[in-house]
């Protein structure tokens, strides 16, 4: 069946915007940081195939997930749950979209960042949405991959491989995303059971998700410093960097320490902003003058 009601929008929403936004920045920041030169044109078309590969990951997880889509409060409103849009139409939408993307990475850019290109989008629909998701409460530690190779895509647009430097990155997302989504989990935790989604809140408890969710913490925060240790980055990202663990650490804390849903909320918001400003710290770090300007004030 093919929705002739469809909008723009309802497409613009299956390619998942909000989590592509801090997808793509953290491998533009990969490639910004890498070290090399690619011409700004090549490197913005780097930047558009990680947005365009993970949209089209987006829309294929919509398609597969819609059955569970459907009966969770906070993704009932999903364009397919709606009827906006029919789910051969997201499926189309989101192969052709992974078709072009890497394509065009492996043509204008070059064929390492292509292949980890297209085992980001495969990792992401068929290992973790058809394979792990359903199935062990390990979903989002194993799945969580998927969503930590930007920066190492990004990095391999400009260096054409894969370095220490780019493997501290991945991980830096990779021991993030437990405790990130463990959050979420442990605020949405009727939905997951209604759905039938073994996350780790539903099948190991409570109390078992937030200690594990502290060992994350605990464990990330020597990782968040690797950049600095590889000279990846310095002394502005790992000041941020010390200041952002010890806040995700008090958060962690304070979740296993509390009963009320007011910690996961906030845990989960801060995740966000953790992430964002770990990349954001990368890019400032190797702004060209930066240093040297805050070092004359």
């Amino acid at each position: 069946m093919v929705l002739a009601g469809a909008r723009v929008g309802d497409f613009w929403a299956l390619l998942k915007p909000r989590v592509m936004s801090l997808v793509v920045f953290s491998g533009f920041a990969g490639l910004y940081v890498a070290p090399g030169h690619v011409h700004p044109l090549i490197g913005a078309v780097a930047v558009l195939c990680i947005a365009v590969a993970a949209g089209a990951s987006g829309a294929m997880n919509m398609w597969y997930d819609r059955d569970i889509d459907s009966v969770m409060s906070r993704t009932c409103g999903r364009p397919i749950p709606k009827g906006y849009v029919a789910p051969e139409q997201a499926l189309a939408f989101g192969l052709t979209l992974s078709v072009f993307a890497v394509m065009l990475m492996g043509l204008a850019v070059n064929l390492t960042a292509a292949a980890l290109l297209a085992f980001t989008i495969f990792f992401y629909v068929v290992i973790y949405t058809m394979w792990l998701k359903r199935r062990t409460p390990q979903n989002i530690v194993i799945g969580g991959a998927s969503g930590a190779f930007p920066p190492m895509i990004g990095w391999a647009a400009v260096t054409g491989r894969i370095d220490i430097a780019s493997i501290a990155l991945f991980l830096l997302i990779f021991m993030w995303t437990p405790p990130h989504f463990w959050a979420l989990a442990l605020w949405r935790n009727p939905d997951y059971a209604k759905a039938g989604v073994p996350m780790m809140p539903v099948v190991a408890g409570m109390q078992a998700t937030k200690r594990q969710m502290l060992v994350y913490t605990l464990l990330l925060a020597p990782i968040a410093l690797a950049p600095v240790y590889l000279g990846v980055a310095g002394w502005i990202y790992g000041a941020t960097a010390i200041m952002l663990n010890v806040g995700f650490i008090y958060h962690a804390w304070r979740v296993l320490k509390s009963d009320d849903m007011k910690w996961p909320k906030r845990m989960f918001g801060f995740s966000l902003l953790y992430l964002f400003l770990h990349f954001a710290m990368l890019v400032i770090d190797r702004a060209p003058g930066l240093v040297a300007l805050l070092g004359r004030i």
